[in-house]
């Protein structure tokens, strides 16, 4: 009889193990936020079959799904006090799990943070190529994928603690505010070094650091007066998710019915995939059929990036508050969300709206990755263009993919036409009505999916000046790609890992260090030099940051515009030809005005505005005087 006391005693205790809860997200949160009701997400074996308690905590719903190991609780958080409480898992009497969930303080001017704007300039770092600040976490054991920096699309090394090393240089450069691509677990087979196909939405992967990592990073480039902003993927996950490996709902991702799974890759999941058509202005074509819209919004980026459903109100809201746990938590000071435009429309513009009324002073920029001006400024906020559908994304910020194509290629064209040479960087600005706040673009010459810049050019230090400076003076959050300020190449032909090659200097033993000035080579301290000055002087110019534009159609492959506001004006001349040109001052009498002369703010020199010749390839900023 003791012997089946004890087996009997056995099974109990191992049946309640089973019971038990294996995650609850968000891991905790915090009191005072605005959102006055949270749903926390309990996972674990059966645990559908459990009654959920919570001291001190009002319970307002329990939702169950198909899957009996999950368990949706959503609580009333309004009032409730900074502390512990216990959240207890109950089957009839028996208490079978209990989990402590805290709600912590939040910090003084939290919901007030301000986000960047137009006076930031933005440094994009791809994470793993940039810097190796602790070569213990090259590699874990935890992961798949370890380092080999052999490999193009390997794992090379770099984390947090290289970009944390290397804050004074980004400092230096003029750059205030970092964007790093994605650093949340990654447990991807292969080319996991992107991170685009995160399997924890929670957690920093531990070949980058820990998540206490990315909490002291924000706080070390906070006290140098610089902003964070966190890479954001709501549109999908990796297949090796470990919510995707059991599904809370058949729906939570998108799916479909009528796919042979025999013929998708060997990494595919065996769901009902199909790949997305990427044809994004299905979204807001009046003409679309509803085929291919669904292809757009519910296809999978590739068959290894599961499709979020954004349009399930659970998913939605776990995206909402994962979100919102990682500003809070890190202490973020704005996102960039990825392939922004390939989300169910008005389930993102929910999410954007969660987020910014949480946050109103925040900034979102979204990536919409589109070649026509109308159809970029539809997805930024209080778009007229927008409203003629009934549709406002709530997106403060879009990235001009305009000014992008036009800089990839004019300054390779010498001989302006109707519609070639600096016409075209002329042409991206008479559109400028099309946006809501001309200020909250994004502007860019290139980015971690892009050709690099001075690939395009064939490293013309001329070229790549002319670029810049456009990016420094027109309207908008410039944005730089790590590496290009020393001359770094790369071409995406090769595939996308030339074109994220390694900072030189970043890993010990490099022959080349160019974070440091004694490091450079001459090449790469010609190139730092001008992109430092320039980006340092942009920081201090406000005319630069709020000032209005007015600018001039180009004569003989010359651009000339002006920023200017009630106290300041800056003049700008790109001379794109490969001859000198002598500009006809006359006709910029409006913008010149009293003005005499100019000085230039990389030369130093003054330059009289009476009648003004200009080198080949060759930009010139004044400040007026």
């Amino acid at each position: 009889m003791k012997k089946i006391l004890c087996i009997l005693i056995f099974l109990n205790t191992f049946f309640l193990a089973a019971q038990g809860l294996e995650r609850v997200e968000p891991p905790f949160w915090w009191s005072g936020m605005k959102h006055n009701t949270l749903q926390l997400m309990l996972y674990g074996k059966d645990i559908a079959r459990n009654t959920p308690e919570m001291e001190g905590v009002t319970i307002k719903n329990v939702r169950k799904t198909e899957n009996p190991n999950y368990l949706f609780v959503t609580v009333n958080t309004e009032d409730v006090p900074e502390g512990k409480y216990v959240l207890r898992l109950k089957r009839g009497k028996k208490e079978v799990s209990r989990y402590t969930y805290e709600f912590r303080k939040r910090e003084e001017g939290s919901a007030l943070r301000k986000g960047f704007d137009s006076s930031d300039v933005m440094y994009l770092i791809m994470p793993d190529r940039f810097a190796n600040g602790d070569p213990d976490n090259d590699s874990s054991p935890e992961m798949t994928e370890k380092a080999d920096r052999s490999k193009q699309g390997g794992r090379h090394g770099g984390d947090i603690q290289g970009i944390t090393d290397h804050i004074d240089y980004i400092r230096e450069l003029g750059a205030t505010t970092v964007w790093s691509t994605p650093l949340l677990e990654d447990n991807d087979p292969e080319y996991s070094y992107h991170t685009y196909a995160q399997s924890d939405v929670y957690r920093i992967d531990p070949r980058y650091g820990t998540n206490e990592d990315y909490r002291r990073l924000a706080d070390e480039l906070h006290k140098n007066d610089m902003k964070l902003v966190m890479d954001y993927v709501t549109n999908h996950w990796g297949a090796e998710h470990w919510m995707i490996k059991d599904l809370p709902t058949y729906d939570w991702i998108h799916q479909f019915s009528d796919v042979d799974t025999s013929l998708l890759p060997e990494r595919s999941l065996k769901v009902g995939y199909a790949n997305s058509n990427y044809r994004m202005e299905t979204q807001y074509d009046p003409n679309a059929s509803g085929i291919d819209r669904k292809y757009c919004v519910d296809g999978w980026f590739t068959s290894t990036m599961p499709d979020l459903n954004q349009s399930n109100p659970l998913v939605l809201n776990y995206l909402v508050q994962n979100a919102i746990w990682w500003i809070e938590y890190a202490g973020l000071d704005g996102f960039r969300v990825d392939t922004y435009s390939y989300n169910d429309k008005e389930a993102i513009a929910q999410w954007t709206k969660a987020i910014m009324d949480e946050y109103p002073y925040f900034n979102i920029v979204g990536e919409v990755w589109l070649h026509d001006q109308a159809q970029i400024a539809y997805w930024q906020k209080d778009s007229r263009i927008g409203a003629l559908q009934d549709f406002n994304s709530n997106l403060p910020s879009v990235m001009d993919f305009t000014l992008h194509d036009a800089i990839g290629t004019v300054f390779n064209e010498d001989e302006a036409t109707w519609n070639e040479g600096i016409t075209k960087v002329y042409g991206n600005f008479v559109n400028d009505f099309l946006y809501p706040d001309v200020n909250n673009l994004l502007v860019f010459a290139e980015n971690h999916d892009t050709q690099r810049l001075n690939h395009i050019y064939n490293k013309d230090l001329q070229k790549y000046k002319m670029a810049m400076a456009v990016v420094a003076t027109v309207r908008g959050i410039p944005q730089l790609y790590y590496g290009s300020e020393i001359g770094m190449v790369g071409n995406k032909d090769k595939g996308d890992g030339d074109i994220r090659r390694d900072f030189p200097g970043g890993w010990k033993g490099d022959d080349n260090n160019a974070f440091t000035a004694a490091g450079r080579t001459a090449e790469q301290k010609e190139y730092f030099d001008f992109t430092s000055k320039l980006f340092r002087w942009r920081k201090d110019t406000p005319v630069i940051h709020k000032g209005k534009t007015k600018h001039y159609l180009p004569e003989n492959n010359v651009y000339v515009y002006f920023r200017y506001n009630d106290k300041d004006t800056v003049m700008v001349v790109v001379n794109n030809s490969n001859e000198d040109q002598t500009l006809k001052t006359e006709r910029l009498k409006e913008s010149i005005g009293r003005f005499a002369k100019g000085k230039e703010v990389i030369s130093g020199k003054n330059i009289s505005l009476g009648e003004m010749t200009i080198a080949p390839k060759t930009v010139w900023i004044m400040e007026l005087e």
